[in-house]
């Protein structure tokens, strides 16, 4: 397992290296490049069966020692962290690869550029593979460090600082993508350059589909040191690695599905390609059929595709399958959450609001008000019932605000600015709070998928509509509460298929703009829909026209970076249309 230089015998040798496994080895033990590389691949394939703490355990007697125990320590942790979001979690994992950065270091080349390693390939001796493997792993930990640093926070200004913390990452990968420029073609490659070839097009994927998906004003600022990104080739880069049977296959693999299933959604249209999650999803179906994390992924992409039923009955086996990880069960819930909310199901979807307020400690702020958003939708035996006192519960949003690198989280501030209605006397309730989350969620692209729920969305918004008109007493609020209420009732008819009665309920909001007190995101992102309503008929120059003035026009809003996001998309996609005209 392990080569030692000490003139001990075999058996001697083998003994002393793993002696006291859980302890720091001795350094007179040295584990070969090729073992690491296959330890780490059995610590993976222990994750994905749902043995996180063997998995753990397996790496480390030698994460202080070997580069790959390092990196598969860390990459357990931060994967923990990127699918729970929990703040000890991010913090431990934070530190796990700090460390690993120290031991990647000790086996990079000294005193040298990382340019030169052009020259290792003509001479292929252990020595310069580990040097080459040991700056493809540095630069995955850098990686996975700019990783967190972007979970932490959706706000511009951290992904800039995550950009520019990793700048020497990206001319490593950079620096290791020529080496295989160079050897391209050449017969009868070792396995060891196998493995480094998929951990280049892992990190130039991930690098080139991350940048391609920032705002150009934030763009151009990384260009300026060096960045840029290409969706296209990352994307290129990401199924090559998926496909070449490596450590690192999965990875890519795994980073193809989460923007397939999340990243488009959240901060593009809504357009992942779910053919392709599917595909990608299935070999891992087969082979760790009871995987959490697999099982987790499947009942994702069942939702993306309307079958709400079938996906909830996934996130139950998810659940089920395990019970270490307890984090992974929270994320089923707030999917579970959701999958009860797109069909109206309050109460259900209440249970799993409130599972998430008393045990994840993610962001607490959110977790109250989308658990009073949800007590909103139903009657009030219900709510009741349920024991809660409503006013109560917006009252502590508040209070539940949490700073980061001392920013507030954009989704925090806006449950903070929503839930002050209810801070006086005689509170003025919001409406449909939970309607207009699911949409802040793009949860509409869902409910889109199935006639049925976008009908019954409907007659419920329509309901309120109609309290709205027959108010006698009309709040301050109550432009804005119609604002939303019209924005809500557009999205559900151009999901119908009822394209005109879609835009008058859109350009309804955009002529009550100087009516509008609080709620400012409204006419911003109501563009922008309207901007998406003239693409689905195919009038492209309309639709860049309403897209781009909800760019230029307006600014410090609520969620405004997250529209950000999905403007870059929409233009990006409206790019190279065919132009026509009604």
């Amino acid at each position: 397992m392990a080569h030692v230089g000490n003139g001990a015998s075999a058996e001697e040798e083998e003994e002393d290296c793993f002696e006291d496994a859980f302890d720091r080895t001795p350094s007179t033990c040295r584990m070969d490049l090729q073992t690491a590389i296959q330890e780490t691949q059995c610590a993976l394939n222990l994750v994905l069966n749902n043995k996180f703490s063997q998995a753990l355990d397996l790496l480390k007697p030698w994460w202080r020692d070997s580069m790959y125990h390092a990196l598969g320590y860390s990459s357990i942790l931060v994967m923990q962290a990127t699918m729970t979001f929990e703040q000890r979690d991010i913090q431990a994992a934070m530190a796990t690869i700090k460390d690993a950065l120290q031991t990647c270091q000790r086996f990079r080349k000294r005193n040298s550029v990382v340019g030169s390693l052009s020259s290792l390939i003509s001479r292929q001796a252990n020595l310069q593979e580990e040097e080459m493997h040991a700056e493809l792993c540095y630069a995955e930990c850098l990686l996975q460090k700019a990783t967190l640093t972007f979970v932490q926070d959706e706000n511009m200004i951290s992904f800039i600082k995550g950009g520019i913390k990793i700048r020497t990452s990206h001319q490593i990968y950079k620096d290791c993508q020529n080496v295989l420029s160079i050897t391209q073609g050449v017969a009868q490659q070792s396995e060891l350059f196998r493995q480094f070839e998929g951990g280049v097009k892992l990190g130039i994927g991930s690098f080139n589909l991350m940048l391609s998906l920032l705002p150009q004003r934030v763009l151009r600022l990384l260009e300026f040191i060096g960045f840029s990104g290409n969706r296209r080739f990352g994307l290129s880069q990401l199924r090559e690695g998926a496909s070449n049977h490596s450590l690192r296959s999965i990875l890519c693999a795994f980073t193809l599905l989460f923007y397939n299933t999340y990243v488009s959604l959240i901060l593009g249209t809504g357009e992942g390609d779910l053919a392709e999650a599917e595909a990608l999803l299935e070999p891992y179906q087969e082979k760790y059929p009871k995987g959490s994390i697999i099982l987790f992924y499947s009942a994702r992409i069942t939702s993306l595709r309307g079958n709400l039923e079938k996906a909830r009955a996934r996130y139950e086996e998810s659940i089920s399958s395990q019970q270490e990880w307890k984090q992974i069960h929270h994320i089923c819930y707030w999917e579970l959450m959701w999958n009860h909310s797109f069909q109206q199901e309050w109460q259900q979807a209440y249970r799993y609001a409130d599972l998430l307020c008393r045990e994840s400690r993610w962001s607490k702020a959110i977790y109250v008000y989308q658990k009073a958003a949800i007590l909103s939708m139903m009657s009030a035996e219900e709510v009741e019932r349920t024991g809660e006192d409503l006013r109560a519960l917006f009252r502590q949003v508040e209070g539940l605000k949490q700073r980061l690198a001392g920013k507030s989280i954009p989704m925090e501030k806006f449950a903070v600015r929503k839930s002050r209605r209810y801070k006086a006397s005689n509170p003025v309730p919001l409406v449909v709070p939970a309607l207009e989350m699911m949409y802040v969620w793009n949860g509409f692209t869902i409910v889109g998928k199935r006639a049925d729920l976008t009908e019954s969305l409907l007659v419920t918004i329509e309901k309120v509509e109609e309290q709205l008109l027959k108010d006698p007493n009309p709040s301050e609020y109550h432009p804005d509460d119609s604002c939303l209420v019209q924005m809500l009732k557009g999205l559900c008819l151009k999901y119908l298929g009822r394209f005109l009665q879609a835009e008058l309920c859109f350009t309804q909001v955009l002529s009550s703009e100087s009516r509008i007190r609080y709620d400012h995101y409204l006419v911003p992102f109501t563009l922008y829909e309207l901007g998406l309503l003239h693409k689905q008929q195919g009038d492209f120059i309309k639709a860049t026209t309403y897209i781009e003035k909800a760019k230029m026009n307006y600014k410090d809003y609520s969620m405004e970076s997250r529209l950000h996001f999905r403007i870059h998309a929409a233009l990006n996609s409206l790019k190279g249309s065919p132009v026509s005209t009604p």
